[in-house]
């Protein structure tokens, strides 16, 4: 059996027995047990009761959480002429066209999110395979292609959150820094947990959410009341 160390012991003493506590407990367990020397980062786990094998299964959505992700986020633009000059001014981090396709096709990619023009699209398109397994790729149903690039670029580095469900059924996201106050820790899971919710597709059928689990970096996980999280 594996030895742990002094702090990771600590930690999961505290953990025993708390399972499907309030998001409040939960938020204090984990931001009193980050001991890590850098700042972690606070993630969420929900298991969700649906298959995205099937597209009316398929849990996909953004959420602008009310106190950010303390993340730097570094945002890709794919405009021309005066979008592009509009990306440059809301603080993208890079802009181009052809010559961007080129960089990314070339397996350079300095970016956390990816925005498009909807006339960039027929570019865009040709980097499916690279972007999209990495869930980059422009949608417009996260608002990343659209013809306001100020506001999506703004909202991208203003802590604005995309979520996708995986294979296994299970969304997760990084939802602020334990540096953060317990509050605002708190409402950003409230909010994420929210919007995870209403975007409950049509083909769900049963319990929606299963399980929600709430870590850090480096600290073991704790198991949040679905009731207590969604106000039920």
């Amino acid at each position: 059996m594996a030895k742990h160390g002094k702090r990771t012991t600590a930690a999961r003493e505290q953990f025993a027995g708390k399972k499907d506590v309030t998001v409040e407990e939960a938020v204090a367990l984990v931001k009193n047990n980050a001991k890590a020397k850098f700042d972690e980062t606070v993630e969420i786990a929900m298991n969700l009761g649906v298959d995205p094998r099937h597209a009316d299964q398929m849990v996909r959505g953004v959420v602008a959480l009310p106190n950010g992700t303390g993340k730097t986020v570094r945002v890709a633009v794919f405009a021309r002429d005066a979008k592009a000059e509009e990306a440059k001014a809301a603080g993208a981090d890079i802009v181009g066209a052809e010559d961007l396709m080129e960089i990314v096709q070339g397996g350079k990619i300095e970016f956390d999110r990816c925005i498009a023009t909807p006339d960039m699209m027929p570019i865009v398109g040709r980097l499916g395979k690279v972007l999209g397994p990495r869930n980059l790729m422009p949608n417009p149903k996260v608002g990343t292609v659209t013809m306001d690039v100020k506001a999506a670029v703004e909202a991208a580095k203003g802590g604005e959150v995309q979520f996708k469900v995986e294979k296994a059924g299970v969304v997760h996201a990084g939802i602020g820094k334990a540096s953060f106050s317990e509050d605002k820790l708190v409402e950003n899971v409230k909010a994420f947990v929210g919007a995870v919710s209403k975007a409950k597709p049509s083909g769900s059928k049963g319990s929606y959410m299963k399980k929600i689990v709430v870590s850090s970096t480096m600290g073991p996980g704790v198991s949040i009341s679905v009731d207590n999280a969604t106000g039920n």
